[in-house]
C-alpha cells in the first residue's frame, strides 16, 4: 500500500508541476492547482516518511511515473484550463476508489496510522475532485472520453506500481 500511495502521490505532484509549467500563475484555476498540488505534496511527504521507517521499497517506475505524470498535467493545460481540470476529475475519481479500497482492507487489520493517514488523504482527494468538477471539469468536449482513458492510465500505474 506504501509503495503504490507514494507513486500515486508522486505522480499527483507531476500532474500539478505540469499544468501549473503550461498555466503560469495567473491562470483563471491556477490558485486552486497551487492549493491542491500544495496538498498533494504533504500526502507524498507523508508516504515518503512511511518509505524509510518501514523499509519499504519504492516502485522502480518512478521516473517513468515523473515524465509522465508531468506530460499529462501539460498536456491537458495545453487543451485549457477546463481540460486540466478533467484530468483532476478523472485522476481523483481513480483515487478516490483505490483509496476507498485500502481502507476497506486496513478496517481489519491493526494499522491505525496508516489507516487514519489514508482517510485524511481521500476526503481532500475528493475536495480536489470537487473542485475540478465546479472549475468546469464536466464541460470539455470529449469528457467522457478524455475520462476513461485518464482513469485506465491509472489503473494501469495503480497495477504496476504493486508489482514493479
Amino acid at each position: 500500500m506504501i509503495r503504490v500511495n507514494q507513486a500515486g502521490e508522486y505522480g499527483a505532484a507531476q500532474i500539478y508541476k505540469g499544468q501549473l509549467a503550461v498555466m503560469g500563475d495567473d491562470g483563471p484555476d491556477s490558485s486552486a492547482i497551487h492549493h491542491m498540488a500544495e496538498q498533494e505534496q504533504r500526502h507524498l511527504d507523508a508516504f515518503d516518511r512511511m518509505i524509510v521507517e518501514r523499509n519499504v521499497r519504492p516502485t522502480l517506475l518512478q521516473p517513468f511515473w515523473q515524465v509522465a505524470g508531468y506530460a499529462l498535467g501539460a498536456g491537458t493545460a495545453m487543451m485549457g484550463p477546463r481540460a486540466a481540470m478533467a484530468c483532476t476529475a478523472a485522476v481523483e475519481t481513480e483515487i478516490d476508489l483505490h483509496y476507498q479500497g485500502q481502507l476497506e482492507q486496513l478496517a481489519s487489520e491493526d494499522e491505525p496510522v496508516l489507516l487514519s493517514k489514508i482517510a485524511e488523504f481521500r476526503e481532500e482527494e475528493l475536495q480536489h475532485k470537487q473542485t475540478a468538477i465546479d472549475s468546469g471539469a464536466e464541460d470539455v468536449p470529449g469528457y467522457p472520453v478524455l475520462s476513461a482513458v485518464i482513469r485506465l492510465g491509472c489503473k494501469l500505474a495503480i497495477g504496476l506500481s504493486k508489482r514493479i
